[in-house]
């Protein structure tokens, strides 16, 4: 029989997850250090990238391993090993003289640490939760794009006052701290990963690959053009003839839309069948696509890339939700590991082939059309999801 948690544990269970998952999610706010690491360490812009690209793969390879642990140990245990991967890794990086070591504190060891903690997390909260589950997780997900939009002035104050190192450094020391307080947290409220007997079924075995499958897909094609957005929308706005100032007031506001859809995107969840969420989401940024297409200006540019990060983060919150409603709380941490492996596909695919082409033409309409390309094929597989899980 599933143990029904008391009042009390949910709270400081999701307490836990707010106040590690807030510093982890700064790893989007990377691009402030660019010109401060190029100045202190003289790397390129590429081995930056690649440093980031890095950390998302660590991110990634992190979700995937962390399921893997579940029976070794505690959450807490799991927790407190993951952040403390994670704060060693940035300290690391503000010590570091080249690009291997950055790569191996910030790109290897932080992203490494990070993923394990979050799917740990992810994995307690929906063995606790009992109701309103895709609310719950969208709001987990919307964390980290909430920490990139708390760190990055924060940073930029820090980098203006203090420096690059000791920065990266107060990074580390609060990541140590946010794991010392999650992992208190997490064992108060008796958090834990081994799946429950007595969970919903999912599909059918002959249906789950493919319901997955198609859920991966609606999620990679709304990835792609969302952190395309995302690492993108200043010099997206600038090549719309947007101002500097507008250019960095839109990266705020889109990250703002993201973290907020994907909120919205697990509460919609709750209220109608996930797949007429992700099928709505990717209408809505396939009509901004085809505006931006049609009548290309600055501020038409900053309301249409706002309503694609916010198919994203809708598609974002509404398929973490599908996965406890296709297959139930006690596989979420496995199958959410897999399922962000499309957002590291997506990572390496639109994002760089916008930059390529940028650097070819000068302008972004090109990438437009193949985003909404993208999100015309994302409606028909959402569509053709169940509207629920059988058994």
């Amino acid at each position: 029989m599933t143990e029904r948690p008391g009042r009390w544990r949910v709270p400081l269970a999701l307490a836990a997850v707010v106040a590690l998952n807030l510093p982890l999610g700064t790893v989007y706010a990377f691009s402030v250090f660019i010109r401060p690491l190029e100045a202190e360490l003289g790397l390129t812009r590429a081995a930056l990238s690649f440093v980031f690209g890095l950390a998302i793969v660590g991110f990634t390879a992190g979700m995937n391993l962390g399921p893997l642990l579940y029976r070794m140990a505690s959450a807490a245990t799991l927790v407190a090993g993951a952040a403390a991967l994670a704060a060693l890794g940035m300290a690391l990086a503000a010590g570091a003289e080249g690009l291997a070591q950055l790569a191996l504190g910030y790109g290897v060891m932080f992203g490494l640490g990070g993923g394990i903690a979050y799917v740990v997390l992810l994995q307690g909260m929906n063995l606790m939760l009992t109701r309103r589950r895709g609310l719950a997780n969208g709001f987990i997900v919307s964390l980290y794009p909430m920490g990139a939009m708390i760190g990055a002035p924060l940073f930029g104050w820090a980098l203006a006052e203090w420096g690059l190192r000791a920065t990266l450094g107060g990074l580390a020391a609060v990541l140590a701290a946010a794991g010392a307080v999650g992992t208190l947290l997490v064992a108060a409220a008796g958090m834990r990963t081994a799946p429950v007997a007595g969970g919903a079924a999912g599909p059918p075995a002959e249906r789950q690959l493919s319901v997955f499958l198609r859920i991966w897909t609606v999620f990679f094609l709304a990835a792609a053009a969302g952190l395309t957005v995302l690492g993108q929308a200043a010099g997206m706005v600038e090549a719309y003839g947007g101002t500097k100032a507008l250019a960095l007031s839109a990266t705020t506001a889109i990250t703002g839309c993201v973290a907020a859809a994907r909120i919205g995107g697990g509460w919609l969840a709750d209220r109608v069948p996930a797949p007429l969420v992700m099928a709505g989401a990717h209408v809505l940024a396939a009509a901004a696509n085809a505006l931006l297409l049609a009548f290309p200006g600055p501020l038409l540019a900053v309301a249409t890339l706002a309503m694609i990060g916010t198919g994203y983060g809708l598609v974002s919150g509404s398929a973490a939700a599908a996965i406890g409603i296709y297959w139930g709380p006690a596989q979420y941490g496995r199958l959410a590991g897999r399922l962000y492996l499309a957002w590291c596909v997506a990572a390496v695919t639109l994002p760089v082939v916008a930059g390529r082409v940028f650097d070819l033409t000068g302008g972004y309409a090109a990438v437009v059309l193949i985003a909404a390309a993208g999100n015309l094929l994302g409606v028909l597989v959402a569509a053709s999801l169940p509207r629920r899980a059988a058994g």
